[in-house]
């Protein structure tokens, strides 16, 4: 289960993707940036959601 600890990781590698579409895609007038901005937004949201649920499961963990 140690690689639980990398997952949110992930969502940080997929924010930086869809900020990087986005932003080219913001300069293309024919092209809607939005839906790649708001993908982003989202995993920066769950970036922080499974790093604090993570951290909530390790301390409930060590009082057992």
């Amino acid at each position: 289960m140690t690689y639980l600890k990398y997952v949110p990781y992930f969502y940080l590698v997929f924010a930086v993707f869809f900020l990087y579409d986005g932003v080219t895609k913001f300069y293309d007038p024919a092209a809607t940036p939005w839906l790649s901005f708001g993908i982003a937004a989202v995993a920066v949201f769950m970036f922080f959601f499974r790093m604090k649920f993570g951290k909530k499961f390790e301390d409930r963990s060590k009082k057992s």
